[in-house]
């Protein structure tokens, strides 16, 4: 998922961090990363199954990974959502019920 990600999108050596935290009714879970992060206008994008925000010459890959993940969560009645910016990284979230 986006352990992975944090690894292939980032240009220099990554530093990966991941939280966990119980809230009211559900675990929420962070992975945040030092990469080379997106412009939050393509934040839905990302999560659409052959969606890509680079071409597959420069960071390989089918696209279908984030998708995978939202569908998952999401069939456990979950959310996933992400914060980033261009060369800021990103953190990627998603909650589960508890």
């Amino acid at each position: 998922m986006t352990v992975g990600n944090s690894v292939k999108y980032c240009s220099e050596r990554p530093t990966i961090k991941i939280l966990a935290m119980r809230e009211k009714d559900a675990f929420v879970f962070e992975i945040a990363d030092n990469g080379i992060g997106f412009d939050m206008k393509y934040a839905d994008r990302i999560f659409r199954p052959f969606e890509r925000l680079h071409s597959e010459a420069d960071y390989p890959g089918t696209g279908l990974g984030l998708a995978l993940c939202k569908r998952i969560i999401e069939r456990h009645h979950g959310k996933i959502w992400v914060h980033s910016a261009v060369n800021s990284g990103a953190t990627f979230s998603f909650s589960l019920p508890t």
